[in-house]
């Protein structure tokens, strides 16, 4: 384990760069994956997340160099430390296709590309998502050592939902929970008292969740170009670890809506041994921008390195989008 990175930021953020509106072409993320993967805050970075869609279309197996990964890699030699080594590559699929085109794209993953999770909504904004977490419900009860997120709206049938997330996971299923945070619309943006009851439910459930879209900073804040208040994904962090401590809705809402950095970077570093309690982490587009408000913040000791400095510049004129 890194003595940069403290445990309870292992693995947060997920590498989305193919994703908008970093959109990087599949060879750039790929190179720009492992090297981050190779780097001195390795730890921090999650699997690359790669749309069902490119899958079967072949254009992963391409940007490989072929079906094995390795011939002819644009993305070079893997670097020590990276989960690539010797050809393969662990992937988070993301299902752009719906639920019903995910035994195709996991069929068709190519050789030494292993899916460490899969995550697709299960339903739209007003749907019954039921039917579709039922399909995915037993996708996953068939595809072994595969973690499976139902990203679920958080609108008309949530608590039904996440109650047979929790069942199934209970009787063994490898399910978890996944919300939006964000997006081109404000509606897509929910308040923190919606979000704090969503993590208060998910802990009531024992159900672990992730997050996507939004968390563009550490604290939150207006973006002054679109005039949305985004959530920070510290406020997310302090929040979840005040809510696995006990805390009710109301006290759970304050941690996400406070602007104040000071109490959220208190309540990590007293945690920074710990493991991350129910998130299991976001996509993000780019690496760089949440390592940079990390180090700002004294969370991750990176600041006085050399070394870090010059890793960190070498993935920014790749990696300078956001959130997926």
């Amino acid at each position: 384990m890194s003595t940069h990175v403290p445990h309870l930021l292992a693995g947060l953020v997920d590498d989305a760069a193919v994703f908008p509106p970093g959109s990087a072409t599949l060879p750039d993320a790929l190179a720009a994956h492992r090297r981050h993967r190779g780097s001195w805050y390795a730890e921090l970075v999650g699997p690359l997340l790669v749309p069902a869609s490119a899958v079967v279309s072949g254009a992963l197996a391409g940007a490989l160099g072929g079906p094995a990964g390795a011939a002819g890699d644009p993305a070079g030699p893997a670097a020590p430390g990276d989960d690539s080594a010797g050809g393969g590559l662990a992937v988070g699929l993301i299902g752009d296709t719906g639920v019903d085109g995910l035994p195709a794209a996991l069929a068709a993953l190519p050789a030494g590309v292993t899916a460490r999770q899969v995550e697709v909504a299960v339903a739209k904004r007003g749907e019954d998502p039921l039917p579709g977490l039922t399909a995915l419900l037993g996708l996953a009860g068939r595809s072994g050592g595969v973690a499976f997120y139902a990203e679920l709206p958080l609108t008309f049938g949530l608590t039904g939902a996440l109650d047979a997330v929790a069942a199934a996971r209970a009787d063994g299923a490898p399910v978890a929970a996944k919300f939006r945070t964000g997006g081109l619309a404000a509606e897509l943006f929910p308040t923190p008292v919606e979000l704090a009851a969503v993590i208060c439910a998910c802990r009531d459930r024992e159900l672990p969740f992730k997050l996507t879209a939004g968390l563009h900073h550490a604290v939150r804040h207006r973006d002054p170009e679109t005039g949305f208040t985004h959530h920070g994904f510290g406020n997310v962090l302090a929040a979840t670890l005040a809510a696995a401590d006990g805390a009710e809705v109301d006290e759970v809402a304050a941690v996400l809506a406070t602007t104040d950095p000071v109490p959220l970077v208190e309540r990590a570093r007293a945690a920074r041994a710990a493991d991350r309690p129910l998130w299991v982490g976001y996509g993000s587009c780019s690496i760089t921008e949440p390592l940079t408000d990390l180090i700002r913040l004294g969370l991750v000791n990176g600041g006085h390195d050399v070394h870090a400095r010059q890793d960190v510049g070498a993935g920014q004129d790749v990696d300078g989008g956001r959130d997926a």
